[in-house]
């Protein structure tokens, strides 16, 4: 099959008009308020095993009352009149003390419901807090264990009988009908966690809290269990948040680093017990594998109710293998396929999607769909049974799919995906049966189009879609039938935000591609996606200072179509500036449109650091020549990896392309950061000592010759650790490099916002990039260093 292929060519987001005198100026401030933020209902569907075959689009809307207050309340897409209120005040009162809810999630059947309060923070994705149980047709609230004993993530089991949650790093059932609560495990404790992943399960694999799955039919719990018994432990001081006066609290994480031991990894089956009254049985899922010794668990999914699918990789994740598992005790996992990425690796996903077999829909045995790579791109696939290792094909092409979902009642699979533009998100779908008895390319179906971005949520059933539109222009929200592909309602039309927008001088900005050089190994083209961002006042007679924007981490995208009035946007309002972002190689989606296909993205295996800056070089230099550009006054700056790859491109830049930079949170040498991410793309420093010494900022002297640039990082951050930045301190010392300006932010984590932290660090960068843009940091002649 043949797909639309074309070049994008520079399109106008926001269209070119003369700056009137009476618009109002961009500033921090105003982004600080929210002024510019969409506004997109929190909508959440109710999920039930009925409403697969007649989904009536149920969902779950928080609103306010008159005064204010929260009120949680039940609707539905087909019936207007439905109305259901789960929940009429957010704040409750328990034995004289008011608590107020953070969240709510809706039991199946909708007769009861999980509340959600007193929340703690703990890492990026996970808390701990109260959790209660609300009978909502008494309104009665009761502790789901006790009122005093803070629980870290629960899950409702599908038939809205039980409910399962993790209490001090141990799994835990309690059953409603019989108010018992069953512990399932008793190793819980600072190095064992079940049911939850550890810190690096939650932020390099996961994404989220929670490790642990219900069967479908609700009889069955599945769950990970991570002993951190082996990894090194890494130690945070804080010296403000513990409110001692004079020692510092030092608190200690589970943290592997490249070349170390990973926490090791288990799947547990538990079978609830068939009577009342009887005990919960358990038993580990047995993954035996002649080609991974240190396996990671990255993916879980029941494809019946016993059965149960487990995806593993290897420590560099390009050994891909996955078993199924049967739920009788003793059962032997079976290796159903083995998969090795050559000079590339296998991305952490959890996409696959449970078909059951319905034989007067023409599925005549269980399946399973999933996303996998062909030929470089993510594509869907779909087997059946789900112990056959050929896979039927839903997709091919040079492009990529993203996201998928499926409406079981009419075999139709709906996803998201690149086939449009690289810089565009838009729904399509494609129908099982094509492809599984026609044995044809299907028909793919497109839900949306348009030069736009969407995203958007599924019902139950998979009929509706709350579809969001996200840009280029003001994002709004609505609620689609698939079955017709009608508008049922509107969500959100941000019509105050369309009005605000009419008040201000708004910066233009233009996404185009540009071709950067041929690729040494390849020859092929380097065709790049970028953005560039217009001072309101632009005149191309004029020259601006030129400010570029990255991030760059592999298969990531920050050139898109999407809304955006943010960061950038000020710095080319107040400071007169062009603020310009290009996606080069090792980013993601790029090679829909390159000429160097897969090679875009993984042209960065084993050597991150080496093409990455290259490519802001080369883009700088193109900037450099445009007749409206100031060459002496280009700078870079970014943020977590973003702050890496400043720091590598002002390293790289021998011709001083970039005369400053700002690198915020950064890593500096790769062995420093945890594993899991850093082995995807690098291996070990065992296997791979070049490649790590190559990506480490090694070479400090080469910052003198940069005019001036900026450091910060967050003394608390347990992503990228302080020590990052205070090694590279440490080099600076060894070269004589002082100039550069560098700011600490006391306790605060990678996002930077303890104590007001997040306002200084972009007042800080705003002010300092005017200072050298007002070439404040100009050095006529160097200092005798050795005269007092």
């Amino acid at each position: 099959m043949g797909f639309r292929s074309s070049c994008l060519q520079v399109q106008e987001v926001f269209p070119w008009h003369k700056v009137k005198s009476d618009k109002i100026p961009l500033t921090l401030e105003t982004l600080r308020e929210g002024t510019f933020r969409p506004t997109f209902k929190e909508l959440q569907w109710i999920h039930s095993p009925e409403s697969v075959f007649n989904d009536q689009g149920t969902y779950l809307l928080k609103d306010e009352d008159k005064e204010g207050h929260a009120k949680y309340v039940v609707k539905s897409v087909v019936d207007e009149d439905f109305q259901y209120t789960l929940l009429e005040n957010s704040v409750f009162a328990y034995h004289g003390v008011d608590y107020s809810v953070d969240s709510l999630k809706a039991s199946p059947d909708l007769s009861k419901a999980i509340l959600k309060t007193d929340s703690t923070k703990g890492w990026r994705h996970s808390s701990t807090a109260l959790y209660w149980v609300l009978d909502v047709k008494t309104g009665d609230i009761a502790p789901l264990l006790n009122v005093d004993e803070k629980l870290s993530v629960t899950s409702w089991s599908p038939t809205s009988d039980s409910i399962a949650f993790v209490f001090k790093n141990d799994v835990y059932v309690k059953i409603l009908a019989s108010n018992t609560i069953s512990r399932i495990t008793n190793d819980g404790s600072a190095n064992i966690f079940n049911g939850k992943p550890d810190w690096v399960y939650e932020e390099e694999v996961f994404g989220t809290d929670i490790a642990l799955w219900w069967s479908p039919q609700g009889d069955k719990l599945a769950f990970l269990k991570f002993d951190d018994t082996l990894v090194p432990e890494f130690s945070i001081p804080y010296y403000v948040q513990a409110g001692h006066d004079q020692y510092p609290e030092v608190r200690s994480i589970k943290y592997p680093k490249p070349g170390f031991p990973n926490p090791s990894v288990e799947v547990v089956v538990a079978q609830l017990p068939k009577a009342s009254g009887g005990s919960f049985s358990t038993h580990v899922a047995k993954l035996h594998s002649d080609k991974i010794n240190e396996k990671l668990i990255t993916e879980v999914l029941w494809v019946s109710d016993n059965f149960v699918l487990i995806k593993t990789s290897n420590r560099a994740s390009d050994l891909l293998e996955v078993f199924l598992v049967s739920t009788e005790v003793g059962a032997e996992a079976k290796l159903i396929r083995s998969s090795h990425a050559e000079n590339s690796w296998f991305e952490v996903t959890s996409n696959a999607i449970f078909v059951p077999r319905n034989d007067s829909l023409g599925r005549y045995d269980d399946g399973y769909i999933d996303i996998v790579t062909s030929n470089g791109y993510n594509h869907l696939a779909f087997f059946t049974p789900p112990s056959n290792p050929e896979p039927f094909m839903l997709t091919s092409g040079q492009w990529e799919v993203i996201s998928n979902h499926m409406d079981l009642s009419r075999n139709e699979v709906y996803f998201t995906a690149t086939l449009d533009s690289s810089v565009e998100r838009h729904f399509y779908s494609v129908n099982l049966l094509d492809v599984f008895h026609q044995q044809t390319s299907p028909e793919i179906k497109h839900i949306t189009s348009g030069t736009s971005w969407y995203s958007g949520s599924f019902s139950s059933g998979s009929r509706f879609l709350l579809l969001n539109y996200q840009g280029p222009e003001v994002p709004h929200q609505s609620l689609v039938d698939l079955h017709d592909g009608k508008i049922v309602k509107v969500i959100e039309e941000n019509q105050k935000l369309r009005n605000t927008l009419e008040k201000y001088e708004l910066p233009k900005q233009n996404v185009s591609t540009i071709t950067l050089d041929k690729d040494a190994v390849t020859g092929g083209e380097i065709i790049a996606n970028t953005v560039e961002i217009f001072p309101p006042s632009f005149n191309e007679s004029r020259k601006y200072p030129v400010l570029f924007y990255v991030y760059g981490g592999p298969g990531s995208q920050m050139v898109t179509h999407e809304f955006a009035v943010g960061f950038s946007q000020v710095v080319a309002s107040q400071l007169n500036a062009i603020v310009v972002t290009v996606d080069g190689r090792g980013t993601g989606y790029n090679n829909r449109d390159s000429k160097l296909g897969s090679a875009f993205k993984f042209c960065v295996r084993d050597q991150l650091g080496h093409y990455e800056p290259l490519d802001q070089i080369a883009a700088a230099k193109q900037w450099a020549k445009r007749p409206y550009v100031d060459e002496g006054r280009i700078s870079i700056w970014g943020w977590s990896y973003g702050g890496f790859l400043t720091l590598k491109t002002l390293e790289t830049d021998e011709e001083n392309v970039f005369s400053y930079g700002v690198a915020v949170a950064p890593v500096t040498k790769w062995k420093l950061y945890d594993s899991i991410y850093t082995e995807r793309y690098m291996r070990t420093p065992q296997e791979n000592p070049a490649g790590y010494e190559t990506a480490s900022i090694s070479n400090a002297k080469r910052f003198s010759s940069v005019k001036r640039f900026l450091i910060m990082h967050g003394s608390g951050d347990d992503n990228v650790h302080f020590q990052n930045s205070l090694r590279l301190l440490d080099d600076y010392n060894l070269a004589s490099v002082e100039n550069f300006d560098f700011m600490v932010f006391p306790d605060s984590d990678h996002s930077i916002r303890y104590h007001n932290g997040n306002t200084v660090v972009f007042d800080r960068i705003l002010d300092w990039l005017r200072r050298a843009f007002s070439n404040e940091f100009e050095v006529t002649e160097h200092p005798d260093h050795n005269e007092l």
